[in-house]
């Protein structure tokens, strides 16, 4: 199985309408676009059921002190963790391309509702609602595709992997409110195929020189 992208190429940078935060020189950050990307795979297994799509980036840090902080930096030595940016399941198995925009066209406050998504799929939570847990104007439900917004202050260039999984049921036993963990767990004996492609995208000027 294959999965590609007019969006970007793979291992290449993300473009910053597929992102949450764009760069600004006055602030650092300003609101991006929000798009999610065009996705296409190709070559599903015979038996496939259901698909279902995964996006994460494995290189946040696995401490907030230094992040987003005037005159300190996010040393790329730091151990890093998963963030969940997209969590997608019960596609059709006839489907076999995501518009770029179909699901996130934009930045929503408080996050995007959910879990009913288009193509009667559902969508779960994405970290951002974690993100924003301690902030009164943003804390919310995040449901579906928010992009890219890693510290601008941080030395490493983050990686987002986007991961489709050709499944052998319809419907993933998954109820109430989930996420990318739950997801990975009931994910375990049902996917006959996957192929992940991933671009790269950072808000340090500094790492891009680099």
């Amino acid at each position: 199985m294959r999965l590609t992208s007019t969006s970007f190429a793979d291992g290449e940078p993300i473009p910053g309408d597929y992102a949450l935060c764009n760069p600004d020189p006055a602030h650092h950050v300003c609101l991006g676009k929000n798009l999610n990307p065009q996705l296409a795979w190709h070559d599903a297994p015979a038996g496939t059921r259901s698909f279902a799509i995964l996006c994460h980036d494995p290189d946040v840090p696995s401490q907030g002190d230094d992040v987003n902080q005037e005159g300190r930096s996010v040393p790329a030595t730091l151990p890093r963790v998963d963030f969940f940016h997209w969590v997608l399941i019960d596609l059709p198995a006839t489907l076999t391309t995501i518009q770029a925009g179909e699901f996130s066209h934009g930045v929503t406050a408080r996050g995007k509702p959910g879990p009913q998504a288009a193509h009667g799929s559902r969508q779960g939570i994405n970290s951002y609602t974690d993100w924003f847990a301690g902030d009164n104007d943003m804390r919310g439900d995040y449901y579906g595709y928010d992009g890219p917004c890693p510290p601008w202050n941080d030395e490493l260039v983050h990686r987002y992997i986007f991961t489709v999984y050709a499944l052998d049921i319809e419907q993933l036993p998954l109820t109430g409110r989930f996420g990318g963990p739950e997801m990975r767990a009931t994910l375990q004996g049902h996917v006959l195929a996957e192929a992940s492609l991933s671009g790269t995208y950072t808000l340090n000027p500094a790492a891009q020189l680099g």
